[in-house]
């Protein structure tokens, strides 16, 4: 059985869609934050934004190290 050999041409492209839904949804919830009473809410939120700040650290590194091997060609 032959192996699928892996196609990494959008990962650039997957990569920055999800950083960029990462940020509308840290700015969606900052609104939300601002907006709300519900100071239990208020935790959730800041807590998912904390984390999502997290993940958008990781994919820039990773978009990063993709955009190199892109423009090296994938060796």
């Amino acid at each position: 059985m032959e192996h699928k050999q892996d196609d990494r041409r959008d990962n650039v492209d997957r990569i920055q869609y999800n950083i960029d839904k990462t940020i509308q949804n840290i700015h969606l919830a900052d609104e939300m934050i601002e907006e709300t009473d519900d100071e239990k809410m208020k935790k959730t939120l800041e807590e998912k934004n904390r984390r999502r700040e997290e993940s958008l650290n990781s994919m820039r590194n990773e978009i990063e190290d993709e955009a190199k091997d892109k423009k090296d060609g994938y060796r």
